[in-house]
């Protein structure tokens, strides 16, 4: 028997695509709650054609079915509904009226027009969360603009530390204002459906990717504020400890990250390294960092003297962190990451194997783990069980919202 999870019997109105609000309702999800995810029809979420890479089926042709789009979709049923038409509008509000949730990520003002705002919608159901994820939020004279993750990268900072200290800007190698975001939206979602649950009183959930990429400043945001003084990049290297950098070794790179003074000085006995660790310059973090560029000048001798397998086992031994510098292929041959579950394969119709490889979800929980029921849906797949099983319509009356273009 499958066991219930924390979210089941949660519906969710999911008129969300690309990735930071798609991120969200896969996470609800994968806790359980039922995910009916609005597609255009004959379009859908704009990943879906993001590619290559594609599904491959039998024959080894790609199918419509791309990887990104596979990334945060998975424990959804998709439907299709055209809300360009007022038929669209009315079907999209039955639903509406049938769910705990509604989250989208139109441009501020759209949804209004089509009735289906927060104002819209917040007197006819009271107990409605409804999230809105946009680029700059519902305020501020950035509202109306379109927002993308990389603007967002850009424009809250992240870019300006981040990459080599010689080199330009440079952004995260993923979307990470997309995902925080999503994962921002999922917390404040289960606060609303907490809050509703005691008072009976929806709410309107305001987020967006410059909010959630200030926010993602962590540390050296707040070190700007208590300081004055304007972070830089620092390449591999971090503002607050040292030594913590990508060095090279006898035949590639490790990454070694020394959180204390114990550490600094069980690295300098593992790596022959007293004069290092008898120096006053270096006896303790803040001397460190105020000489960071003597000890960083010393070290590279001493690490290029071991190889990387030699640094990572005497250095485990040791309790000094360090780390491999893996490409992505290495991370999934990981014997850890194997370990935590973190690649998954889920059944899938049109892939050529009969399933398709995925990222697992990171939360482990004993008692209501994430279980994953549904591959990433193919566009409108499931109209016609959702459309009778929610609102009880029979075949004839499916058909003919089909036969009018309204799904």
């Amino acid at each position: 028997m499958t066991t219930p999870l924390p979210l089941t019997g949660i519906r969710v109105f999911d008129l969300t695509r690309i990735l930071a609000g798609p991120t969200c309702t896969q996470l609800l999800g994968d806790l359980g709650a039922d995910i009916i995810k609005i597609e255009r029809p004959s379009v859908g979420d704009d990943t879906r054609s993001w590619g290559p890479p594609y599904v491959k089926d039998a024959d080894g042709n790609d199918t419509t079915e791309s990887a990104y789009y596979l990334s945060a979709n998975r424990n959804k049923r998709s439907i299709t509904i055209d809300l360009r038409r007022a038929e669209g509008i009315a079907l999209a509000k039955q639903l509406i009226a049938k769910c705990d949730v509604l989250i989208e990520n139109f441009k501020v003002g759209s949804l209004a027009k089509l009735g289906l705002g927060y104002d819209e919608l917040k007197g006819e159901f009271s107990n409605l969360v409804y999230c809105s994820v946009t680029g700059f939020g519902q305020t501020g004279p950035y509202a109306d603009r379109a927002g993308y993750d990389f603007l967002a990268q850009g424009l809250g900072g992240i870019m300006s530390i981040t990459g080599d200290p010689d080199g330009p800007p440079m952004k995260v190698g993923v979307g990470i204002a997309d995902v925080m975001t999503g994962m921002y939206a999922s917390t404040a979602i289960l606060a609303a459906l907490r809050h509703r649950d005691a008072t009976g009183q929806g709410q309107h959930i305001d987020t967006c990717l410059l909010d959630t990429q200030v926010s993602w400043l962590i540390n050296e945001g707040t070190n700007y504020l208590v300081s004055g003084k304007i972070p830089v990049k620092l390449g591999n290297e971090h503002p607050n400890i040292v030594p913590y950098k990508v060095f090279g070794t006898a035949d590639g790179y490790v990454i070694l990250a020394v959180g204390n003074d114990r550490q600094f000085q069980d690295w300098c006995r593992y790596a022959g390294a007293e004069d290092l660790g008898a120096d006053p310059r270096f006896a303790t973090n803040p001397l460190r960092i105020g000489n960071r560029e003597a000890l960083y000048e010393a070290m590279p001798a001493y690490m290029e003297r071991k190889t990387t397998q030699q640094w990572l086992d005497g250095l485990a031994s040791a309790k000094v962190p360090c780390s491999p510098v893996n490409n992505i292929k290495q991370v999934f041959e990981n014997e850890q990451v194997q370990a935590r579950g973190m690649r998954i394969e889920m059944d899938h119709p049109k892939a050529g194997s009969g399933k398709v490889p995925l990222i697992g979800n990171p939360l482990k929980m004993s008692a209501t783990p994430p279980q994953y029921r549904q591959a990433p849906p193919i566009l409108g797949e499931h109209t016609d069980e959702v459309l009778a099983e929610v609102l009880g319509l029979d075949e004839a009356e499916i058909l003919a919202l089909k036969q009018a273009g309204t799904v």
